[in-house]
């Protein structure tokens, strides 16, 4: 039963393939979040030099104001990053379970074909 054992190996191949794609989903997120937190540290850094802290005053260090913006998009794309890593994590497990079936019964016919 070749077609089996492919079938296996191809399974196999998904599954390692999914969890490939969510622990670059996952790593990107970690990296995403501490570039937020060294963005948010240099912000108070700004603020505290210029001793403004309200962004919309008229002389908020223009660095702050940039930074800020740019954690802000850092933090949206955290949450759309949860959104494909929920996806990923449904994929995988999808994937997970075609494995198990895949292999079960490969073992079953393996099984059959020793007894015969």
């Amino acid at each position: 039963m070749k077609s089996r054992e492919s079938l296996v190996r191809l399974k196999e191949f998904q599954v390692k393939e999914k969890q490939r794609q969510l622990n670059q989903l996952q790593m990107m997120m970690a990296e995403f979040d501490r570039m937020t937190k060294e963005l948010e540290s240099q912000i108070t850094f700004e603020e505290k030099k210029s001793g403004i802290t309200d962004p919309s005053h008229f002389a908020y260090p223009t660095f702050a104001k940039a930074a800020r913006q740019r954690a802000d998009n850092l933090q949206v794309s955290v949450r759309e990053l949860k959104i494909q890593q929920d996806a990923a994590e449904l994929a995988l497990e999808e994937v997970k379970a075609e494995h198990a079936k895949a292999a079960a019964l490969e073992e079953r016919d393996g099984g059959v074909r020793m007894r015969a």
